[in-house]
């Protein structure tokens, strides 16, 4: 079983050992372990030596109205799962320990990075990742941390995090793991209804049919987005967003290169469930 610590001291003690010849991974989670995260922690097993999984339902990441006190705690079993991937530590501590100021005066994210798809409508969720993620580097001091590409916007974050603060973390994304009908896995499907279950790979579906008829060229992009909303609508999602960027989450000029990678974002609510999904567009 891995170690679990609570406290910040304990677990820089317990790590200091390896610092020198040893290369540690970082695993940065909510808790409510599912079989994607578990697939974090086995590549995080290829890359290191020693690695620890935080478990820690972060409050400066959730805006008003939003679900921290209903997210699933579920730490027992948590720690019972990552038994079976070889993780080493886990850091679950409580929010006195990682905020004695709450909400914390510090903030180390801004810019358009940001402000854009998920910012738009979660205007301080990237605070709270930007605080987090920052007090965890400081705290495990890892070599490399591996972050899932489900969420695509926060991973470009962490990586422009750690460039512009010169962190040495090596920062690897990971593929996202779906269901065996394409549904890309997730704490929060467990909010979705038997019935709501059955219509969200609707989602993943249409982000493919999108890609291909973008990838054909034969249309303008913006009508095929309205198209593709209009029938994201009547299946019975409400959209947040669906926008198409470059991988760098820049906005798209068809008029100068027209032959550039894409990558199709969409957050869509579906009954309780808010699910999140994007679909690379290769060389179109």
């Amino acid at each position: 079983m891995p170690t679990i610590h609570h406290h910040i001291s304990e677990l820089r003690l317990a790590l200091r050992p390896y610092r020198t010849a040893q290369r540690i991974a970082l695993v940065p989670t909510m808790g409510n372990l599912h079989d994607g995260h578990l697939e974090l922690v086995k590549i995080a097993k290829q890359l290191a030596d020693i690695v620890v999984i935080s478990i820690f339902v972060n409050p400066t990441q959730f805006g008003v109205g939003e679900d921290f006190d209903s997210y699933p705690r579920t730490l027992d079993e948590d720690v019972a799962k990552l038994a079976t991937v070889g993780a080493d530590y886990v850091f679950a501590p409580t929010i006195d320990e990682m905020y004695p100021v709450l909400p914390p005066p510090t903030s180390v994210l801004t810019g358009a990075i940001t402000e854009q798809l998920c910012g738009k409508t979660r205007p301080t969720h990237f605070d709270g990742v930007g605080i987090v993620v920052s007090k965890l580097f400081n705290i495990v001091q890892p070599d490399v941390a591996i972050f899932g590409q489900k969420d695509y916007q926060q991973l470009a974050i962490i990586k422009q995090l750690v460039r512009d603060l010169s962190y040495p973390i090596e920062i690897v994304g990971a593929p996202i793991i779906r269901a065996t009908d394409g549904l890309a896995l997730s704490s929060r499907n467990q909010y979705l209804s038997e019935s709501e279950r059955k219509v969200a790979p609707i989602l993943q579906q249409e982000l493919q049919y999108l890609a291909e008829q973008i990838g054909d060229n034969q249309q303008p992009l913006e009508l095929l987005l309205v198209a593709a909303r209009e029938r994201m609508t009547s299946a019975g999602f409400i959209i947040d967003y669906l926008e198409v960027k470059t991988p760098e989450l820049t906005a798209v000029d068809e008029s100068i290169n027209n032959h550039q990678d894409l990558v199709i974002f969409v957050a869509a609510w579906l009954g309780r469930a808010r699910l999140l999904d994007n679909q690379l567009v290769t060389n179109r």
